[in-house]
């Protein structure tokens, strides 16, 4: 049995002190994948991020805006495990994601599909990296209704979008995030057709 780091306990006294309660589904431990940060609506949840992927030990990377990146808080920012995003010239992201992978990184990457708290829909980027990779998407939430939080299920994605995105809807129904006003459904801008994974 391996020693339990200080980050996993800081991050279980975190939850021991916490008014919200951590429910998470075992993790495919192969030490890479896709976690979901769904309902994004309060920075709040970057907290939750950061102490859920602690008290599971998982090595996470996360995308943020370059300013965050700027000055003293630069060299934190990245030990927590930041990759800085330039949102005005976002070319060239999923590709250089891909490339991590696919050079050997490993770490879960963490994403909040909706890109900002008060956006209409999901973006698309945590899809095409899945299906690039071949990566397993687990669904991590936040719902203030039952005052819990955490890792719900691992999927595969199939390349049937409309599906796919069935089955992540199904799960997020019934889970409000922090500021339930400001939640946003699970749809993609164009769900129609497949994509196919490379091989």
């Amino acid at each position: 049995m391996r020693p339990v780091s200080a980050r996993r306990t800081v991050a279980r006294a975190f939850w021991a002190l916490s008014r919200w309660t951590l429910r998470t589904e075992r993790v495919p431990q192969d030490g890479a994948g896709i976690l979901i940060g769904a309902p994004h609506t309060s920075n709040w949840d970057f907290v939750f991020m950061l102490g859920i992927a602690g008290e599971a030990d998982l090595p996470i990377r996360w995308l943020g805006k370059r300013e965050l990146f700027r000055g003293p808080a630069g060299p934190l920012m990245r030990a927590l495990g930041g990759i800085p995003v330039d949102r005005r010239d976002p070319s060239g992201l999923v590709a250089d994601l891909v490339a991590r992978v696919r050079a050997g990184e490993r770490f879960y990457l963490v994403v909040t599909p909706e890109g900002t708290r008060s956006g209409s829909g999901w973006k698309s980027g945590f899809y095409r990296i899945a299906r690039e990779t071949g990566l397993p998407v687990t669904l991590g939430y936040v719902d203030r209704t039952t005052m819990t939080t955490g890792l719900g299920p691992t999927l595969e994605l199939t390349g049937d979008v409309a599906g796919d995105m069935d089955r992540i809807r199904a799960f997020y129904a019934d889970k409000a995030g922090v500021r339930p006003h400001k939640r946003t459904e699970p749809r993609l801008r164009d769900e129609s057709g497949t994509t196919d994974r490379p091989a």
